[in-house]
């Protein structure tokens, strides 16, 4: 099963490739989608289209795991921006007909560390040992998107557990 997890974001989308074969996950690609900021919004998100379109069409991943949408009730702008983004991502899923599972920031932390609330720094460092990397990957964003790919492999494998 080979999967495309996404961290989406306006100024930076980070995506990462994981391939998960009898049991082991092994990395395949990871990097980030940049936008220009001195462009406007509806080409950001073309931008951001296309560069998914291009790992979709490279990688034909099986399934795609995406952060789920947060708001703050201090940055709620933000939040509208991460829509936007997470809008186009998953219109592109749809286009290439693959399924999208969002996960929460949470859920992705305590799948990897056992602690919902964990740092990012501890996060790198989990995505590094469970890909037995020499290195956390750069940048942050691609490391948060292996991340969720990560979280998405292991509710896979407990959702087959339990059939």
């Amino acid at each position: 099963m080979r999967v495309l997890g996404i961290d989406p974001g306006l100024n930076i989308t980070g995506y990462g490739i994981v391939d998960w074969l009898d049991e082991q996950i092994v990395l395949v690609e990871a990097g980030v989608v940049r936008t220009d900021a001195s462009m406007s919004m509806a080409q950001r998100l073309k931008e951001i289209a296309g560069g998914v379109d291009e790992i979709i069409g490279q990688f034909g991943p099986d399934s795609m795991a995406i952060e789920e949408l947060y708001s703050h009730y201090k940055h709620p702008k933000t939040a509208i921006i991460m829509g936007h983004a997470r809008g186009v991502v998953f219109a592109c899923a749809a286009c290439a007909g693959i399924p999208v599972f969002p996960y929460a920031a949470t859920r992705v932390k305590k799948s990897l560390t056992g602690n919902g609330r964990a740092s990012k720094k501890q996060m790198q460092l989990m995505v590094r040992s469970t890909l037995s990397l020499t290195e956390v990957p750069e940048p942050a964003d691609a490391a948060d998107a292996l991340a969720i790919a990560l979280c998405h492999c292991h509710s896979y494998r407990q959702e087959a557990r339990l059939s």
